[in-house]
């Protein structure tokens, strides 16, 4: 049986983003995130309401302030007590998981899609997708970038302006371009 273009996106593989079904949920969340980044910052249960209809899952206490862009959101688990300052951008072709406790500063990105190195394939439209995940009590510094296939572990620092394109172990703070461990943090 042939896979459909949404199982290949969710398995690793290349596939069409343009695929009608891929297109018509982007559009759905577009959507939502369009009545969300037009709430009024008084409007909390329009927001939370918004979000819980957009994400896969969340936590009981979570905000993530205007404007904020994904682009399927049932991709995305966030943990209880998550934070993302404004202009936080989600590109959640595969999953993205974020544990408790988890602070984002402001103009951070994660991104999970990714675009083949030859240029006859990548010209055909086809891309991939390979999971994030950010462990419990992560802090990510402002305008951070989380590319594809990337495990930040529990208690870690991300120093601001990184860009982190190997996993990160956790108890480490680790800053730069490309994002390297600078030193661990005491238990």
């Amino acid at each position: 049986m042939m896979k459909t273009e949404k199982e290949k996106m969710l398995g690793g593989e290349l596939y069409n983003a343009m695929d009608p079904v891929l297109y018509a949920e982007r559009s759905r969340a577009k959507e939502l995130l369009y009545d969300y980044n037009h709430t009024r910052p008084s409007e909390k249960e329009i927001r939370e309401r918004i979000l819980r209809e957009l994400l896969g899952s969340t936590g009981d206490d979570f905000l993530i302030e205007q404007p904020f862009n994904c682009d399927y959101g049932y991709n995305i688990r966030i943990g209880e007590n998550f934070y993302a300052n404004v202009g936080c951008t989600i590109l959640d072709v595969a999953p993205v998981t974020i544990g408790d406790n988890v602070m984002l500063a402001p103009n951070v990105n994660i991104y999970t899609a990714g675009h083949p190195l030859d240029a006859e394939i990548r010209n055909s439209g086809l891309e991939y997708a390979y999971p994030v995940n950010i462990g419990n009590n992560v802090w990510i510094g402002g305008n951070v970038t989380i590319v594809p296939g990337v495990t930040i572990g529990a208690n870690t620092v991300i120093g601001a302006g990184s860009v982190v394109t190997k996993d990160i172990p956790a108890n480490v703070v680790a800053v730069g371009n490309p994002c390297r461990v600078v030193r661990k943090i005491p238990k």
